[in-house]
């Protein structure tokens, strides 16, 4: 989760929308969203960095082969819930989290293995620029893996993403429903090798349309 409001209102729900954000994906968990994660995450190798990791619901499915992880969130009240997946969760595992936006990650050139992005780059506001950094920070050779909700190839619901963006992006503390999130990753830096088209499973259609798969740096 990466898009965060600075008004008041914006931070009362930003309070809201993260304690309650687990019990929101909970039915999608239990319903396949977490197997998804676990398959997509068996990638990651060496030091990874997880952008926008919202309460951790990534934490438990690294695989040993993850030598360093570092969790990346910018809104406290997201970071705080982290920290305590983190102490529950990370079993031995050296784990940082570190307050930060995704549009300027405050790492040097070529520090991770992998980058993971999960349900992010619909709320973070330059998802361009997030993913110039992603391949700034990945060295040569380096993977991102990405699991995404997108816009709909289906013209009639596309519409509607586009009719309800902005209620859905409130109600969503910042989820923009209708991004092309594909053509974003294809015009990045980084080359797209690994493509999926899924459903995210019981949730509104809205959001359904998914795509899973790897992009890696040059």
């Amino acid at each position: 989760m990466l898009e965060t409001v600075a008004s008041p209102i914006g931070k009362l729900w930003d309070r809201v929308f993260a304690f309650g954000y687990d019990r929101f994906l909970a039915g999608s968990e239990n319903a396949g969203l977490s197997d998804r994660r676990h398959e997509l995450l068996a990638a990651a190798r060496g030091a990874t960095l997880d952008v926008g990791a919202g309460t951790g619901l990534n934490v438990r499915h690294y695989p040993p082969a993850v030598e360093r992880l570092v969790l990346l969130e910018p809104s406290p009240f997201m970071a705080a819930k982290l920290r305590s997946r983190v102490a529950a969760e990370a079993a031995g595992r050296t784990v940082e989290v570190v307050e930060a936006a995704g549009e300027a990650l405050p790492f040097p050139d070529d520090e991770f293995d992998t980058v993971a992005v999960t349900l992010v780059l619909c709320t973070i506001p330059d998802p361009a620029a997030a993913l110039r950094e992603v391949a700034r920070v990945l060295r040569p050779g380096g993977a991102l893996l990405f699991l995404e909700h997108v816009r709909s190839p289906e013209p009639a619901v596309a519409r509607w993403q586009d009719r309800l963006e902005r209620p859905w992006a409130w109600v969503g503390n910042g989820c923009h429903c209708n991004r092309d999130t594909l053509a974003t990753l294809e015009a990045s830096p980084l080359s797209v090798e690994e493509v999926h088209h899924d459903d995210f499973p019981k949730s509104p259609p809205l959001v359904r349309p998914l795509i899973v798969g790897s992009a890696r740096a040059s």
